[in-house]
């Protein structure tokens, strides 16, 4: 069984292991090392496939993918808030981007670590940080499993079809997500590992705001697949819910298998499928690829941001223990109440 105590040597290891400056520049090498082979080995179809696609198409893609990726961050940093600690965004930013790195590295559990670790350093306990992870991951995966269910049926039956499944989990999801019942799925949880419960359930208002920025995001990525495959069909509207339910529902297939770095071949074969009804497999393909290329730039923008957002909140001249302005809104330290680290 996992315990409390194993979770917590797992992220005291990781803990341990970021206070070498040696191997944390070996860890970055190493994730760095993996987004580029993740480019690398797609760009050799990619290449001939950028020919047949507007620039400008592929920037706006670029841009919406970007954009998408920020509202998830706000999404998480508002399910924080409402457990008990509010981030600055900059804070918030350096923490999720510098450790959503890590998912291009085998191994689901290197993200959850990283992201748990990286928001200790700014006070957040890690039993809240945990909890915040899975409650923004989880509003993720049920919003983008709804949208599939809403707009797969009515762009293509059978799509519909062959992703029933996604039409029978959404709604569970979103069951789950209403806060009475998450708050006590989350003390069962808790308690599984042996953990105490929350000091705050999360409420109707902090859930509605992370909702809120959650399916923004979705609004985002969907128009970043949508812009893309508007171009190589040509034909606008008519593709717009199948283009947002195909990339809702490949999203949703490469993080529920987890064994795969970044979802890196299930989200690509899943939008390939979702695809069929309006274009040719091979065409399906450049788009997954393209897109593919599109979100991985905008994990590495993203990253490099949280990483120089790192480099100067520890400039030289900054003194330990004094007023950060990333340590809150106000310029002051989060400190939980009444919490456990």
């Amino acid at each position: 069984m996992v315990t409390a105590r194993g979770v917590q040597a797992l992220c005291g290891a990781a803990n341990r292991l970021r206070a070498s400056p040696w191997v944390r520049a070996g860890l970055l090498t190493v994730v760095l090392v993996f987004c580029g082979y993740g480019l690398a080995v797609n760009w050799p179809q990619v290449h001939p496939a950028v020919g047949r696609l507007h620039w400008y198409s592929i920037s706006g893609a670029a841009l919406a993918a970007v954009a998408g990726a920020g509202c998830m961050m706000l999404a998480w940093r508002e399910v924080l808030a409402d457990l008990g600690t509010r981030l600055a965004a900059p804070a918030a930013c350096r923490i999720m981007f510098v450790a959503q790195l890590a998912k291009y590295v085998p191994g689901a559990v290197w993200v959850f670590a990283a992201q748990v670790e990286l928001g200790h350093d700014y006070h957040v306990p890690r039993r809240r940080g945990a909890t915040a992870v899975v409650i923004a991951l989880a509003l993720v995966l049920g919003v983008g499993l709804l949208t599939a269910a809403v707009a797969l049926p009515l762009a293509s039956a059978g799509a519909a079809r062959q992703y029933w499944w996604a039409l029978a989990i959404a709604p569970l999801i979103l069951i789950g997500l209403c806060p009475p019942v998450l708050g006590r799925l989350l003390d069962r949880a808790l308690a599984l590992v042996r953990w105490q419960p929350l000091e705050r359930r999360p409420s109707v208002r902090g859930v509605a705001r992370a909702l809120g920025w959650t399916a923004l995001g979705w609004l985002l990525w969907g128009l970043q697949a949508w812009v893309l495959v508007r171009d190589i069909t040509g034909r606008g509207a008519h593709v717009l819910l199948l283009a947002f339910g195909a990339y809702a529902i490949a999203w949703s297939a490469g993080i529920l298998i987890v064994v795969f770095p970044g979802g890196i071949g299930p989200r690509e074969l899943a939008l390939v499928a979702a695809l069929a009804p309006v274009m040719p497999r091979g065409a399906a393909l450049v788009i997954a690829l393209i897109s593919r290329v599109v979100m991985t730039t905008s994990d590495l923008i993203w990253g490099a941001v949280g990483l120089a957002i790192g480099r100067w909140a520890h400039r030289p001249g900054t003194k330990p223990g004094s007023t950060d302005p990333l340590r809150s809104p106000q310029g002051q330290a989060a400190e939980p109440t009444g919490s456990l680290s």
